[in-house]
């Protein structure tokens, strides 16, 4: 069907938690009672079709993960976050780097690096919802490679977002970001949406970060009530936000004026967007709106003090 509809273009697919059968449960290499061998082998042949190019075959077929150069200087990595998260019940027996998808990772970011690549980084599960050690391994690797890593971009909640990381040793600096794009999902009473971003081009000397992006939503009520879709542009962030830029200095400025004014028109606007205009900011008390800000704040779960910077309840 990507094919029918948007004939020569390239897809760059991450496999989520619903390819799985049982849903989640992605075995580990060291399981031998058991194995995904079979999606793997799909995905592999799917994936090619939809325009990876046949050196991306190997490491799909051995874990579901792959990179690839989209163009000179940006390189693309795509990670299987199935093997971080804790509804995978087979990492309790290996949570640290079960696949080695953490090693390949750094030694991709290495070259990457070597090479002055700027790297996109996309994933099903956004490492927020990753179990603590993976997750603060995988912080530690952002920290590392700030200078190479030009954009996270993630999905699975169903919700919009973001995710900010900060500097491991000076806590205030802002080194990464990444986006958690919504879903055309209702999930169970959103409304569908999907992103579009604006990417920095391709120029000697490009940054590759996101410039800009807008969200549209399709109206569930109305388009039950015209009994056709009905879809709308739901916002700019730069507009909308009045953001000088979109990196991650820009979206720490945006933090501290929202973390301000907590209970003012603004966040009243996150809100809304991150619900996909189900509902508005009335809906959302002082104490929902520092939780949804606190998530904001940090890729790392179990973090004691990431929120520490907040205004009390």
């Amino acid at each position: 069907m990507l094919l029918k509809i948007f004939p020569d273009k390239t897809f760059y697919p991450a496999v989520g938690n619903h390819e799985a059968a049982p849903c989640n449960l992605y075995p580990t290499p060291n399981i031998k009672t058991d194995n995904i061998s079979w999606l793997y082998s799909v995905l592999a042949d799917d994936w090619v079709k939809l325009g990876l190019p046949e050196d991306t075959r190997s490491s799909i077929l051995s874990g579901g993960f792959y990179t690839t150069v989209i163009r000179p200087g940006l390189r693309l990595i795509s990670l299987n976050m199935n093997y971080c998260t804790s509804d995978n019940y087979w990492i309790l027996i290996d949570s640290i780097d079960p696949l080695g998808q953490l090693k390949w990772l750094i030694q991709t970011l290495q070259s990457a690096e070597d090479n002055n690549e700027k790297v996109h980084i996309i994933g099903h599960q956004p490492p927020s919802q990753c179990t603590a050690a993976y997750s603060w391994n995988f912080n530690k690797i952002v920290n590392r490679y700030e200078n190479t890593i030009a954009g996270q971009f993630y999905g699975h909640v169903h919700s919009e977002g973001l995710i900010m990381f900060y500097d491991e040793i000076d806590s205030k600096r802002p080194v990464s970001m990444a986006y958690i794009g919504p879903s055309v999902t209702t999930y169970s009473h959103y409304n569908p949406g999907y992103r579009t971003y604006t990417i920095d081009g391709q120029y000697n000397g490009s940054s590759y970060w996101t410039l800009d992006y807008h969200t549209t939503i399709m109206n569930i009520t109305a388009s039950n009530l015209m009994d056709e879709p009905r879809f709308a542009r739901e916002y700019d962030a730069r507009q909308t936000y009045e953001m000088k830029n979109l990196f991650p200095s820009g979206w720490d400025d945006l933090i501290q004026r929202l973390a301000s004014n907590m209970d003012g028109p603004l966040m009243g606007l996150v809100y809304q967007f991150h619900t996909k205009s189900y509902a508005n900011g009335t809906q959302c008390d002082h104490k929902c709106r520092r939780g949804l800000l606190c998530e904001f704040l940090s890729a790392r779960p179990e973090d004691p003090h990431a929120c520490d910077s907040l205004p009390a309840f």
